[in-house]
């Protein structure tokens, strides 16, 4: 900073600095010339009122000193009428009250926030434990950072917390800053390498990041990381007081196996001995019982290590005192709005001709695998299992599309005619199995690549399986070559054509989404798995709805859309569609996660069916949650009567919607278990059987029996969550309340309110 131009503030001024509104205390001049003074400073801000700071003036970035007059005008207008200055003293009563009251509250009306009373219950229940251990296990859509973030800002605006740390899933991190910054007025720093080098430009290498802000979020990743944890565990030393710990998707913190003393992950480490270090946790997981009774107490242990002991059976009183949870049906029971009807409606789509490319394709591919399988006969287990992993893949592309189908088809083709002309030797070789499926995880890094980055290592993939099971000296090839042709031939005749679905959904939206050629004020979201659909779709709709897409009515979301277009598109698609023209959202499982997408869009359509169940349930959430306007949610999917298969994903789609809506947490123990039976691709001679193992997946009765004792019979029952709820409802303007920055002057004695 130039000295020569240096605005000094002066006692009694108010200055804005490090993002945070100041009054300045004293001014002391140190170097004998005034041009540098030492500015001590007391902080005006709601979370962090009253805190002190001493800065050299000459060397802050930008400090801005606020404008005098401002504050000279206050008074000018004469005194407040009696009425509106007794108001004025009454709430700051109340919030003085509240800092020692437990039962009174400021947080909720200081949110910009439609409260829902359940979603007290959380902040209630923190509020009178002396450090905060909590577990919000309630359902997925009942809006768990909205009860964590009541949490955070009340017990910031007590003084009982002062720095809050974060860690969610990578995908989550940009949800949760946003969500708190919006709701809460609280902002969040997110922590990663471009933080720190920030912050190294600013202040030094050797500033420890963790030092520089008052309120981080850090990935799961992250935090394995020692880069990140070293330094968080310097900041925060053997136990940080006023120090917050809020672990999201808390249930990856759990020892994965069943064994007495199950040996932890990386990240169960890291979790361990970190959350010992802050003075109030905070744990949320829609799934915290993985049907495994020391897993769960080994959860339970690091939220709070006086009730639970790992390897030790918990008490039902103790889960009691610790965990909140609540299910979206008993919810919806009880307050009879709020939370929409999910219809899952599966779109049937018959009377297509055999030579349809879908249909036809289907079964070349089917007798295409019979004949290599009968060649994989004496191979070894490694090389049968590789090639049930290469038909799996094969078949998910085509069940996705027909473009989907023929990149792969076509790299598959030629590998095979190199091994049958002894250009490539047929050896054992390690395969990329995620890869080869083709589909990544949306928080997985190679997600975000460049497409041709993501299609160069699926074709990798794809090259290295061929390779390892592409026997050539095991009877004829005549008929698998001509099979291969067929397939790669139809599959390039038919690649832009619009398919059944293609057709379907136009017809759809214009039935639905549009009068004539004026668009309606709803939207729709199509998902797929591959980004060759992706991009299939949007081709097909823009030359359907208008080539180019002019008034941008139709947008995609994908690994390959940058941070700053998945904002955007986030923004534009919740916006009124009054004020924007967006009208529908083609995405991949990019967007599966960590998206609120519900406040103008009932209706979602799985152009394909992915394999994973828990990919269908975390897709159909992007509209089924929580301030959804629509009574009813449509989750529709295609089903083609016509192609065997589609039985069994048909079968997979509505145990899904059974196994959410009856086993509650223990879904993610059945989920892979389902995946499993998949995963060698899916064979027509074995439908049947198939078909039936699908139907009679479950838990065993142990699992479900530690699961009911250990937690589900722990949650807020019909009777019981009404009490609690009526109770709460009796808060003042609890249904319509949207926060004005006061507190209520109402106290709770049993279900009488007493000024």
């Amino acid at each position: 900073m130039d000295e020569s131009v240096i605005t000094l503030p002066e006692p009694g001024s108010v200055v804005r600095l490090r993002h945070r509104t100041w009054r300045v205390e004293d001014v002391v001049f140190h170097d004998g010339h005034g041009t540098n003074p030492l500015v001590q400073l007391a902080c005006y801000d709601d979370d962090a009122q009253g805190e002190t700071l001493t800065v050299l003036w000459g060397v802050e970035r930008n400090p801005v000193i606020l404008d005098a007059d401002i504050w000279k005008d206050i008074g000018k207008k004469g005194f407040d009428d009696p009425r509106h200055f007794s108001a004025f003293m009454h709430t700051m009563r109340w919030n003085c009250v509240t800092a020692t009251d437990p039962r009174l509250y400021q947080a909720p009306f200081r949110a910009g926030i439609r409260l829902d009373p359940y979603q007290l219950e959380p902040l209630d229940k923190a509020l009178q434990m002396p450090r905060v251990n909590l577990f919000i296990a309630d359902d997925v859509g009942l809006g768990k950072t909205i009860e964590a973030g009541l949490i955070a800002s009340e017990l910031m605006l007590r003084r009982r917390v002062k720095d809050v740390v974060v860690a969610a899933p990578p995908n989550m991190l940009v949800q949760w800053q946003e969500e708190m910054e919006d709701r809460f007025g609280l902002r969040f720093e997110i922590l990663d390498r471009a933080y720190i080098e920030k912050v190294r430009q600013e202040r030094g290498y050797a500033v420890n990041p963790w030092t520089t802000f008052p309120r981080f979020l850090v990935s799961h990743k992250l935090l394995i990381d020692e880069t990140y944890t070293t330094p968080l565990r310097d900041w925060l030393g053997s136990l940080k007081a006023s120090s917050m710990l809020i672990l999201d998707e808390a249930h990856h913190a759990a020892p994965a196996s069943g064994s007495r003393y199950a040996i932890d992950s990386r990240f169960t480490r890291t979790i361990r001995d970190l959350a010992t270090r802050f003075e109030h946790r905070l744990f949320l997981s829609a799934t915290p019982h993985n049907g495994h009774s020391n897993s769960f107490s080994a959860l339970l242990e690091i939220l709070d290590p006086l009730r639970f002991t790992r390897g030790v059976k918990v008490v039902r009183k103790h889960v009691e005192d610790a965990i909140i949870r609540r299910l979206k049906e008993d919810i919806r029971h009880i307050e009879g709005g709020g939370f929409p009807e999910r219809v899952v409606v599966p779109v049937v789509l018959d009377n297509l001709p055999a030579n349809q490319a879908e249909l036809l394709l289907g079964s070349l591919l089917d007798e295409y695998r019979r004949l290599r399988a009968q060649k994989m006969s004496e191979a070894s287990v490694k090389q049968k299992n590789q090639f049930q992993l290469l038909i799996s893949g094969l078949q998910q592309r085509l069940f996705s599309s027909v473009p989907a189908f023929y990149r792969t088809i076509k790299v598959h083709a030629k590998t095979m005619e190199r091994i049958w002309a002894s250009e490539l030797s047929v050896h054992e070789v390690p395969v990329d199995e995620v890869a080869l499926q083709g589909s990544f995880a949306a928080d997985e890094e190679r997600c975000a690549l460049p497409d041709e980055e993501l299609w160069s290592i699926e074709e990798e993939a794809i090259i290295t399986a061929t390779g390892s099971t592409g026997l050539s000296d095991k009877g004829s090839t005549a008929r698998e070559r001509e099979l291969l042709d067929t397939m790669r031939q139809v599959a390039a005749d038919h690649r832009d054509d619009p398919d059944a679905r293609v057709q379907y959904l136009i017809r759809w939206i214009e039935a639905n989404l549009m009068d004539g050629p004026v668009w309606r004020d709803t939207r729709l979201i199509i998902f797929t798995e591959f980004e060759d659909t992706r991009r299939y779709l949007m081709r097909c709709l823009h030359e359907h709805f208008g080539e180019g897409n002019q008034e941008r009515r139709i947008e995609f979301y994908s690994g390959i859309t940058n941070p700053q277009e998945r904002e955007r598109i986030k923004q534009d698609f919740n916006a009124n569609p009054a004020s924007h023209p967006l009208r529908v959202l083609v995405a991949t499982d990019a967007a599966r996660e960590g998206l609120n997408l519900q406040s103008w869009c009932h209706n979602l359509f799985h152009f394909d069916v992915p394999w994973n169940p828990g990919r269908l349930e975390q897709r159909n959430g992007r509209i089924d949650r929580k301030l959804q306007k629509a009574p009813k949610v449509y989750c529709h999917y295609f089903v083609y009567r016509q192609r065997p298969e589609d039985r069994i994903l048909d079968t997979l789609v509505r145990k899904t919607e059974v196994i959410h809506r009856e086993l509650g947490s223990l879904s993610q123990v059945l989920e892979p278990r389902m995946e499993a039976l998949l995963r060698n691709g899916i064979h027509r001679e074995s439908l049947d059987s198939l078909d039936q193992q699908l139907q009679d997946a479950d838990l065993d009765a142990r699992q479900k029996a530690v699961s009911a004792e250990e937690l589900e019979e722990t949650r807020m029952r019909h009777g019981q969550l009404r009490n609690s709820i009526d109770m709460l409802r009796l808060f003042p303007g609890i249904d319509e309340y949207q926060g004005n920055g006061s507190c209520w002057p109402y106290r709770w004695i049993g279900s009488v309110q007493v000024p």
